[in-house]
């Protein structure tokens, strides 16, 4: 009771001065836009087609959890336990997911333009047809990810682990991939017009049928790294040289 009236007293006091009242979790307060659940226990949650838009789940911990369909724009997962969660068809623009775990999450056709992902975990998950442009995924761990069909176009992937990851037939048009890891992943008929793949590593990577015009190469690191069926013109080779802007998949 004492600590009941002490805080009580200390939020008439801030109000007082003209100082906003803390925001406390709530962990019963029911699922609403704008919601503040930092660091409840969620995990396994029927969250289907719930509105959670501008919510703050900080640090909540979600494994497991249903949230297909969701509405999610706008609200803050940072350092969340999201991991084997599916968030499959929800709308997602804005959120802000830093360091949060999603290994094997399966987010396929999710709509998540322009999110803040970065040092995020999503070795194994799934993002197949998903909407990601514009999302920044600075030094994601991304291993075995499946981004078949995605759109990435704008996208920051600098430093980010992308080995053995599926991402043929998707759209990396202007994508940035500086420094980053490829090797061994599929990005077979992909779209990477102007993307800058300098400094990456490309061992074993499979860009068979992808178009790589005006994309730059300058610094990639090539080891039995296929380029069969594949379209180079105009792109900028790993020693600087510029391709002929006919050439095809070989940089002459």
């Amino acid at each position: 009771m004492r600590q009941t009236t002490t805080h009580f007293i200390a939020l008439i006091c801030l109000t007082g001065l003209g100082l906003p009242a803390l925001s406390l979790a709530a962990c019963d307060d029911p699922p609403a836009p704008g919601v503040n659940w930092s660091g409840c226990d969620k995990r396994g949650a029927q969250l289907s087609g719930i509105d959670l838009r501008g919510a703050i789940l900080k640090r909540i911990n979600l494994e497991g959890a249903d949230l297909s369909g969701a509405r999610l724009s706008g609200a803050d997962f940072s350092f969340a336990r999201l991991a084997s969660s599916d968030f499959s068809g929800a709308r997602m623009n804005e959120v802000r997911m830093l360091s949060a775990d999603l290994q094997g999450a399966v987010l396929n056709r999710v709509q998540m333009e322009h999110a803040r992902l970065d040092r995020c975990d999503l070795r194994q998950a799934q993002l197949r047809e998903a909407s990601l442009q514009g999302t920044d995924f600075y030094q994601c761990q991304m291993q075995q990810v499946q981004l078949q069909q995605s759109d990435l176009q704008q996208a920051s992937m600098k430093q980010v682990m992308l080995d053995e990851a599926d991402l043929s037939g998707a759209n990396m048009e202007g994508v940035n991939l500086l420094s980053a890891s490829l090797e061994r992943s599929n990005l077979s008929n992909s779209r990477l017009y102007k993307a800058s793949l300098e400094k990456a590593n490309l061992y074993y990577a499979n860009f068979s049928g992808a178009n790589l015009q005006r994309a730059s190469l300058v610094g990639a690191e090539l080891f039995e790294t296929r380029f069969e069926g594949s379209t180079l013109g105009g792109a900028m080779w790993v020693d600087r040289k510029r391709c002929r802007l006919t050439a095809g998949d070989v940089c002459d």
